[in-house]
């Protein structure tokens, strides 16, 4: 006998299902059986069955008993009892799919048996009693909950996944979340079925339907869902610890203690571990060895930072580039990453709390750098001082042990070659002060030369000194440093001795071989690192550890260190210069002439390489920027910075790209080179205006001009009065905004630069069109196309057809807006420009809805949301916003329309960009109004804010609340 539940309401016996009666009869048959072995009242039959019914004169519920009786007459395992307190069903539970169900899924978990859960699953046909009205059985609380299916799958999932099974998993999680793309605890463990099946576009997918479904319903994206999504379009990042370190060995006591501490951590609360010691001792060995060991206890995330407290050369790392690094690796978008540091430490608190997340802060030059990085659950913070920060437990680390010392010296050489000198084998560790850098120096040597003794090691090791007793490495240290350099032939120790003069925080083989002066180094880089000299960080990526740069800057300081360092800072302008050219070839005119020269620098064929390059060198070269500065280099230092400065706006990096500008604003300040001043002040100009800070913006774009004037370079006044427009346009002086485009445009024609033209033009429509005069945007933006076609500049020509549509939909002639979107969006696509293609996107969408198809509209945007997420423009964003909100308020949904307009709102705010946050004030104030809710405060700051910007909005909105009654009036009075 089996009785299913799940679905439509059937009974089989025997392979063959059974009819069980007439309606009413089945309806008795289903009380009976949701209440089985328990007794039911005829009352409570009756008054169910016929619920909201007229009442049967006759009885027929013993009609219906009876007759229920002889359908299981021959089912001996089914019984119907007359009893003093009406009737009970007896019968085995687990032939009723709802309780086998519930059992079922219990042994599974017990068990972690997923062919349990798969038969569990398997049930479910559908809605519960689907063809049964459920309240004439008992009303929905008879019904088991949905959630029981879903926590079911999500356990099954994780036993599937943790298999490597995820093929099946993923398509039955795929069929139950359709039903309900709300269910964040489904989408989860699809996209990770999806990942693992190497279907990344589907669970991007999937993560933005259920993104929107909650969006509609004025939810958040969890963490979780979140964190899966950085999952499916970056990699598995979840960890950015360095490799495992090799044959790591002995620590037992300490990784004790570390264990210890991460428990106490994971019960009461964030803990903090400090490891101090001597260079070379070890501390980051063990902290990164201890963080892998931890992956299970610290799921959330097991991140690492270098502070180059200590490392020659390099600056210590700021807490803000920290938090920075940081926040980057917990997926957070680099535009919403706050400007302050506390506001960045506020945030990145928030984002690991409750999380089970480790943090490896290594080479900490102070407490006060470490203090705003703390708040993971368990922190590790390395450093070869103590600081006065008290932190939950503290390891003072001393060389190894003698027996620990000499099982890692013989892990690292061949057994043959020590088996029976054990006395020896404790000379060299002891020479090497049990210090586990320099016992892996030693043993790279005796690796190398075959036919050394042992003997001939430790006799080595004695003659070698330190050089003075007042350097800062200990004389183990020496001696053990010393030995592994006069192994070197004098190409190696020539590397080896410049390697430790490179600002940033690796090298490449072509950065090598500049550094040298050598067409290639390659060979030389693989000498070093098989002799434990230097790290091969990623691959073809190599670096030095910091005792090793003070052993060589103490023993053996290069000869000639500024003509090394010169070759190296010139291969990276010349390799910058080169990307940047391939990257952003529009704009060569507006970038400095760069002499310097490199026989080794990269050449790029495309817009990609060119790309790849500058990010795997990005640390590299914003170091070089600020090396440059501190040594008296201020040719290499404005022209690396502000040939950057587009490369580190197109890819989010607004703090590099203010901080090498400053950086070379103030090596140049007082100099005789106003052209890199002025090149220098407008960049920064664009970046402050990023920020957010457009009176300081301002001043800078001013100052540069003054510049240019003096110098008589027209291109760069054009350039400056078009950043001065824009940065008046944010401060709501759109006549002098529209001033300045006029004078720049004047300038571009003066010098026959058509491209200038066309961009200025495209933005004096676009002002045109906010300040309420669609007619003049449009003949603007109509030049801006002619003149980008003629030059052939698509980038630009696609950018100017989205704005034209845009105007064209505010003047109703929505069949040409289509036309200008759709070709905006092709050439986007063609040219790779995914800020342009979202916004065209967005715009189709806008054109959908103004001819009243809401669905087209809502699905374009989605696209158009889908694209933004690859791309940094908070600007965009809140557009984007903006425009989802008219679409939901269109839809006549005041929820989803106000909680994008207060996304928007967020935006803007934190962009200080005015007409964004007017606007999204008055739709805010609009929807509330609409809904009931009269509150004068979002419609004053409308109102305060279109005036200033002398908007034509601020009319309207007067208009309006002229003719209320409610609270909403008094924004007028408050305004004034």
């Amino acid at each position: 006998m089996d009785f299913r539940m799940f679905g439509p309401f059937e009974v089989w016996h025997q392979g063959e299902q059974l009819e069980p009666g007439d309606h009413q009869q089945r309806l008795v048959l289903v009380i009976l059986l949701l209440h089985a072995n328990h007794a039911v009242t005829k009352e409570y039959l009756q008054d169910n069955v016929w619920r909201g019914q007229k009442s049967p004169r006759s009885d027929l519920v013993t009609s219906y008993i009876a007759r229920l009786k002889k359908v299981f007459a021959d089912a001996p395992e089914v019984e119907i009892d007359k009893v003093p307190t009406g009737y009970v069903l007896r019968v085995d539970e687990n032939l009723i799919d709802r309780t086998r169900f519930t059992r079922l899924s219990e042994q599974a978990r017990l068990s972690n048996d997923p062919k349990l859960f798969y038969t569990a699953l398997n049930l479910w046909r559908g809605p519960f009693l689907s063809d049964i009205d459920i309240d004439r059985v008992g009303g929905p609380s008879m019904a088991p909950s949905e959630d029981l299916r879903v926590d079911a799958l999500v356990d099954l999932a994780h036993l599937e996944l943790a298999a490597g099974r995820h093929r099946e998993i993923r398509d039955r999680l795929r069929l139950v979340w359709q039903e309900d793309r709300s269910q964040q605890r489904l989408a989860v463990p699809l996209m990770r079925a999806l990942v693992a099946a190497g279907d990344h576009v589907r669970a991007v997918e999937v993560y933005h339907q259920t993104r929107e479904t909650l969006d509609e319903q004025g939810m958040e994206v969890s963490r979780d869902l979140r964190e899966m999504m950085r999952l499916a379009q970056y990699g598995d990042r979840l960890s950015s610890l360095p490799l495992r370190p090799v044959r790591f060995t002995g620590r037992a006591d300490e990784l004790a203690l570390l264990d210890s501490v991460a428990r106490t951590a994971v019960e009461d609360g964030p803990a903090v571990l400090w490891i101090s010691g001597m260079p070379g001792v070890g501390k980051t060995a063990l902290a990164v060895s201890a963080a892998h060991r931890m992956a299970d206890v610290f799921p959330d995330g097991r991140l690492f930072v270098d502070l180059t407290g200590f490392t020659p050369n390099v600056a210590p790392a700021t807490p803000d580039a920290a938090l920075e690094r940081l926040l980057t690796d917990l997926g957070v978008p680099p535009e919403a990453i706050p400007q302050s540091t506390s506001a960045r430490a506020e945030l990145f608190r928030n984002t690991v709390a409750e999380s089970r997340t480790l943090v490896v802060l290594d080479n900490a030059a102070s407490e006060e750098q470490v203090e705003p990085l703390l708040g993971a659950m368990f922190t590790l913070v390395t450093s070869r001082e103590q600081g006065a920060l008290v932190p939950t437990d503290h390891i003072r680390l001393e060389p190894l042990p003698p027996h620990e010392a000499v099982d890692l010296f013989r892990q690292l050489v061949r057994q043959e070659r020590v088996h029976g000198h054990p006395d020896k084998v404790r000379e060299v560790v002891r020479l090497c002060g049990y210090v586990p850098l320099l016992i892996h120096l030693a043993a790279a040597q005796f690796r190398r030369h075959l036919k050394w003794p042992l003997a001939h090691l430790v006799e080595l090791l004695r003659e070698a000194s330190p050089v003075g007793p007042d350097t800062p490495f200990s004389e183990a240290a020496y001696m053990a440093c010393t030995v592994s350099y006069d192994q070197l032939t004098d190409a190696q120790r020539t590397l080896f001795r410049f390697f430790a003069l490179t600002p940033g925080p690796d090298l490449s083989a072509p950065g090598a071989a500049a550094l040298m002066g050598v067409p290639r180094a390659r060979g030389l880089l693989d000498d070093l690192h098989r002799m434990s000299l230097l790290e091969e960080a990623a691959p073809e990526r190599f670096q030095m550890l910091d005792p090793l740069r003070d052993y060589v800057l103490a023993a053996h300081p290069p000869d000639d260190p500024v003509e090394a360092v010169d070759r190296l800072l010139d291969f990276y302008l010349a390799g910058t210069a080169s990307a940047v050219a391939a990257m952003f070839p529009f704009d060569l005119d507006g970038q400095p002439k760069v002499s310097a020269t490199s026989p080794v620098a990269p050449t790029f064929a495309g817009e990609p390489a060119a790309k790849a390059w500058l990010d795997t060198e990005r640390g590299n070269l914003v170091a070089a920027v600020h090396y440059a500065a501190r040594h008296d280099r201020p040719e290499h230092t404005w022209q690396l910075a502000v040939l950057l400065w587009r490369y580190l706006y197109m890819r989010g990096h607004l703090r590099d790209w203010t901080e090498t500008l400053q950086t070379a604003a103030t090596v140049l300040e007082g100099s005789a080179n106003i052209s890199g001043l002025a090149h220098v002040w407008l960049r920064l100009s664009g970046a402050r205006w990023r920020s957010g800070a457009l009176t300081e913006a301002l001043g800078l774009a001013r100052q540069a001009l003054e510049l240019w004037v003096e110098l008589g370079d027209v291109r760069g006044e054009a350039n400056t009065l078009s950043a001065i427009a824009m940065t008046a346009r944010g401060l709501g002086d759109l006549a002098g905004a529209a001033e300045h485009y006029e004078t720049a445009l004047d300038r571009y024609r003066r010098i026959d630069d058509e491209r200038g033209q066309a961009n200025t033009l495209d933005l004096l429509g676009v002002l045109n069109e906010f300040r309420g005069d669609p007619d003049t945007a449009e003949r603007n933006h109509l030049a801006a196309v002619d003149l980008l076609r003629r030059v052939g500049n698509k980038a630009g020509l696609a950018h100017a057809l989205d704005n034209l549509g845009t105007v064209r939909q505010r003047l109703g002639r929505l069949d040409e807006a289509f036309a200008n979107h759709a070709e905006a969006r092709a050439i986007a696509i063609e040219t790779g420009d995914r800020a342009c293609e979202a916004y065209a996107l967005n715009n189709i969408g806008n054109t959908h809805r103004l001819v009243g198809d809401l669905d087209q509209a809502a699905t374009y945007q989605q696209r158009a949301r889908t694209v933004a997420d690859t791309v940094v423009d908070p600007n965009l964003r809140t557009q984007l916003y903006l425009d989802r909100g008219e679409t939901a308020w269109a839809a006549g949904d005041d929820r989803a329309a106000l909680h994008a307009y207060r996304a928007a709102l967020d935006m803007s705010a934190g962009m200080g960009e005015r007409v964004q946050r007017a606007r999204a004030n008055h739709r805010i104030a609009t929807v509330l109004h609409a809904t009931g809710q009269h509150t004068p405060v979002h419609w004053r700051d409308a109102l305060t804010e279109f005036t200033d910007l002398g908007l034509p909005e601020a009319d309207t909105i007067a208009t309006t609340l002229a003719g209320f009654t409610c609270d909403c009036q008094r924004s007028i009075e408050t305004s004034s």
